[in-house]
């Protein structure tokens, strides 16, 4: 183990921030992480034995505790149980022998599930040693078995099983037309870097990761500093050593755009983040690649090599006289750390807590200097506007949304996928594109957005009405709301990261509440007692994940309040319960605004 441990140390350059993918290696290699080997990475890069551990429970892909040969993973996103996961996942663990979350007896193999593999437009779908394989069905896991009785590697196993297709069905500005390599740094280049931020910021680009933070200002933030410099102990102009950092770690059930952008857009993302470093004089940046998208991790390192060798990345780009490289660091399964505070704790190989705010990463991020942090589509948008100006880019979408926003559509619908709209595209356009019939509602931005329901087709999507990261779930009436919000709500209370105890007790509290009115036993108190922990974990958790937790239950609870009354065990509401008062209290939370027309019809009935 020395020797094998030595040569993790050397791959890593025995660097404590990389230390998330020194455990990534050791649990490749062992099947877990041994306790010697928490010792010598304590020993070698200087840090608490605790502090290792706390690593190693923070992330569900790391465990102490051996797992098997095939270590495989189900996703349980609610995408998966609407295809039948549940019945699969069933005579998958019968074929292996093993019972769901167990190691079989042999230690060969292993099953349990998983929040979301980012596959569900082609589920149900599975992580087997970390790679994904979609579209299971009785005769691929039947196949999946005889591999494993036989002892096949999985490196060895059909390339047919691990295809993954984009699944593109509307292209617009982003989509439709890749940039050539290099093509928006040289333009950038003779009109000027600077000039070139003028027009990101004429474009009025937004970042498209759910927040909608400005992309220019905060690139200048990051360059030219801010009032925030006073919290953090580095100053920007002392240290002008500057990062740039693309979340690739799309946990949001639902989401699955940016891994298309990663699978066939790659070089524009690289270009984009690429121009933000020569914006900011930043000469490393970093892809924060979720664990889920391992199967992507080879091809994006030749991406990278490929531009290094055409004079892309590395010395003195295009002989522009900066320098500017990227490294990959892939998560280990944790959907906090798609908070970019999360995140850069992680990239420093800590455990993804969010930090406290301010300071913000653009004065005090990545090992607290001075970091940008945005998402795939917005580093592929910039390129794209560095390419055709502001001008072009802004002449779509809305007033307060411009251009185009990739939307992940899931669910009940004929053609599930990606599409591509203009800002302002109504919930019903959207529908009759991907083939939706007979629709319930849609959860629009994952469990901690909006769910809307069938009277609200003309909203749009935009910032000032439905924002979203991407994620677009079709709900028909044959499904239950229930089952959904139950989905969602378990999702939450599994990933709070533990931090603060409002959304580690809330969420678990809430999620045993919502279980007992699932289950035909709850009360209009329990509804009641709902709604107090809600405005708990809402006013008082430290992060955006305890904050939109309650979600699913509020938004449908102020659409639905006939189902949930039908739901709850006694007939008749209890004495002194005002449905009106729940209902308002509802709206607040989810942050709904009292004037639309639909919610005086909701009320009436």
């Amino acid at each position: 183990m020395e020797s094998f441990i030595q040569q993790i140390l050397e791959k890593h350059q025995s660097q404590p921030p990389r230390l998330l993918m020194m455990l990534r290696d050791i649990q490749a290699h062992y099947q877990h992480i041994p306790s010697d080997a928490i010792e010598h990475l304590t020993q070698a890069l200087a840090i608490s034995k605790s502090q290792i551990s706390g690593v190693i429970e923070f992330y569900s892909f790391l465990s102490t505790e051996p797992r098997g040969r095939y270590d495989i993973y189900l996703s349980n996103s609610i995408t998966d149980l609407m295809l039948g996961k549940e019945k699969l996942a069933d005579y998958f663990c019968e074929q292996l022998q093993t019972p769901l979350g167990s190691v079989r007896a042999d230690k060969i193999v292993s099953i349990a599930n998983t929040s979301c593999t980012g596959l569900c437009d082609q589920g149900p779908a599975a992580l087997v040693n970390g790679y994904a394989i979609g579209q299971l069905d009785k005769a691929r896991i039947d196949k999946i078995v005889t591999l494993i009785n036989h002892a096949v590697p999985v490196s060895d196993w059909d390339a047919d099983l691990f295809v993954v297709a984009d699944n593109i069905h509307k292209a617009d500005l982003l989509l439709s037309d890749k940039i050539v390599a290099g093509s928006a740094l040289q333009t950038a280049a003779q009109r000027g870097f600077l000039e070139t931020l003028s027009e990101i910021e004429k474009s009025g680009l937004r970042g498209r990761g759910g927040a909608g933070y400005t992309t220019a200002w905060k690139w200048h933030l990051c360059y030219e500093g801010s009032e925030e410099e006073s919290f953090c102990d580095i100053s920007v102009h002392k240290q002008p050593q500057r990062y740039v950092v693309c979340n690739a770690d799309e946990g949001e059930p639902g989401t699955f755009k940016d891994r298309i952008l990663l699978n066939s857009y790659a070089d524009d993302l690289i270009e984009g983040m690429t121009l933000c470093a020569a914006i900011i004089k930043a000469n490393q940046g970093f892809i924060y690649l979720r664990a889920e998208y391992l199967h992507l991790y080879e091809k994006l390192q030749a991406t990278l090599a490929a531009r290094r060798g055409a004079g892309l990345l590395g010395e003195n780009i295009l002989g522009l006289g900066f320098s500017f490289d990227i490294e990959i660091r892939l998560g280990l399964g944790a959907y906090i750390c798609g908070e970019e505070s999360a995140l850069i704790e992680s990239l420093e190989g800590k455990m993804g807590i969010p930090r406290n705010r301010p300071p913000y990463p653009v004065t005090c991020g990545y090992l607290n200097k001075p970091t940008v942090v945005n998402n795939v589509e917005t580093f592929v948008a910039a390129a794209h506007i560095a390419l055709k100006g502001g001008d072009w880019f802004a002449s779509f979408g809305t007033e307060k949304s411009k251009g185009t926003k990739i939307l992940s559509i899931s669910g009940d619908c004929a053609r599930p996928g990606i599409y591509e709209y203009p800002f302002g595209v109504s919930v019903q356009q959207i529908l009759t594109d991907c083939g939706a019939k007979d629709v319930l509602g849609i959860q629009v931005g994952g469990p901690s957005g909006t769910f809307i329901s069938n009277q609200e087709f003309e909203r749009k999507i935009a910032f000032e009405d439905l924002a979203t990261g991407g994620s677009f779930i079709v709900f028909n009436n044959s499904r239950s709301i229930f089952d959904i919000v139950q989905n969602f709500t378990h999702f939450f209370a599994h990933e709070s990261c533990g931090f603060c105890t409002p959304c580690r007790v809330g969420t678990s509290l809430m999620k045993n509440q919502y279980d007992k009115i699932h289950s035909g036993h709850g009360s209009t108190g329990d509804v009641r007692e709902l709604q107090e922990i809600a405005t708990l974990i809402k006013a008082t958790s430290h992060c955006g994940l305890g904050q939109t937790a309650a979600q699913p239950i509020l938004t449908t609870l102020e659409r639905y309040p006939e189902l949930y009354n039908a739901k709850l065990k006694q007939i008749s509401f209890e004495p002194g319960f005002d449905l009106d008062g729940s209902l308002a209290i509802a709206r607040k939370l989810s942050g709904r605004d009292d004037s639309n027309a639909h919610l005086a019809q909701v009320e009436e009935e």
